[in-house]
């Protein structure tokens, strides 16, 4: 069997972008911190929802979360009447099979929500070495827009 050279380069090409980790191959820097997606984006209170969020990216760019925190917030226009709605604060598993991922589900809790535009946040808190060599931690966050009906 013989093959042409685009073919060959093609098959080459393909096989160096699986040996590539994904990370290294396309992370921009708005994903330092993570990325979250939010299904379905359309809820209610009580409706069940999925959150995943992906660290790849983050461990790509040195960030190694302690702890992860999932809000509600309202980030524009926010009257000061709208405080941000602490959904979960969860660690990520260095043993599970997937260290780099977090998924949960849970239920839009019944608060009060107005005629506003929803987002929920991703606030990654991460260590950093300070200039001493002592350890403290650092916060950074992405969001995902949401449309609370």
């Amino acid at each position: 069997m013989q093959l042409s050279f685009s073919t060959a380069l093609a098959t080459l090409a393909a096989v160096f972008a699986a040996a590539t980790p994904a990370a290294a191959q396309s992370c921009a820097e708005a994903s330092r911190f993570g990325s979250v997606i939010v299904s379905p984006t359309s809820l209610s209170p009580g409706d069940t929802f999925t959150i995943t969020a992906n660290f790849t990216c983050a461990a790509y760019f040195g960030i190694h979360p302690q702890y992860t925190d999932y809000y509600i917030e309202v980030p524009v226009n926010n009257n000061g009447h709208e405080p941000p709605i602490l959904l979960a604060r969860r660690t990520l598993d260095p043993n599970s099979a997937t260290p780099l991922f977090d998924q949960f589900s849970l239920q839009l809790p019944y608060a009060y929500y107005f005629n506003a535009s929803y987002v929920v946040m991703l606030e990654t808190t991460y260590p950093q070495t300070g200039t001493d060599g002592s350890s403290y931690s650092t916060v950074g966050g992405v969001e995902t827009p949401i449309t609370i009906l």
